[in-house]
């Protein structure tokens, strides 16, 4: 079962600093994540998510390989990729993978602007090691699937980060 952990920070910068840090974590199989999203909320209250998945562009080159391949079965390549081009990005800004973006949106309208959410999608991780590595970021914890013990040793945590040594 996965858990979802979305953690609150002062800036864009910080969240992809902990997003980055949690990548480099799943390449040690510390942790192994099914999606890494920062929501930010612009001073306009306009939400934007900066996905680690560009589901638009995979569909794309997907659909232009596909596209050439009929192309050239029916002798006109050209026009296999442009059609497989636009039918793939269509169909992959139309595919919604790991975490729900309404549900995203929704939870980031409640940002201050200027400041970013971080959703992390976790399929599996070793706690504690996890837990020591992101610390020192800080944080709030906007929302999680953890069992409560488990969010406060989070939130006390983050919230140590915050103190000044």
């Amino acid at each position: 079962m996965s858990t979802l952990i979305a953690i609150v920070y002062p800036n864009e910068k910080q969240a992809e600093d902990v997003r980055s840090k949690l990548l480099s974590l799943q390449r040690e199989y510390i942790i192994t994540l099914g999606d890494a999203v920062i929501a930010t909320k612009t001073d306009a209250g306009k939400i934007k998510l900066n996905q680690l998945i560009n589901t638009t562009a995979a569909g794309a080159a997907s659909g232009s390989f596909w596209g050439l391949l009929i192309g050239v079965i029916f002798l006109n390549p050209l026009l296999g990729v442009a059609v497989g081009t636009a039918s793939g990005a269509v169909s992959g800004a139309l595919t919604d993978v790991g975490i729900n973006d309404p549900f995203m949106k929704e939870l980031a309208a409640n940002l201050t602007p200027g400041h970013a959410a971080l959703f992390v999608l976790v399929k599996e991780m070793t706690e504690d090691k996890v837990l020591k590595e992101i610390a020192p970021f800080g944080g709030v914890v906007l929302k999680s699937s953890l069992d409560e013990s488990k969010e406060q040793v989070l939130r006390d945590a983050l919230a140590a980060a915050e103190k000044p040594v």
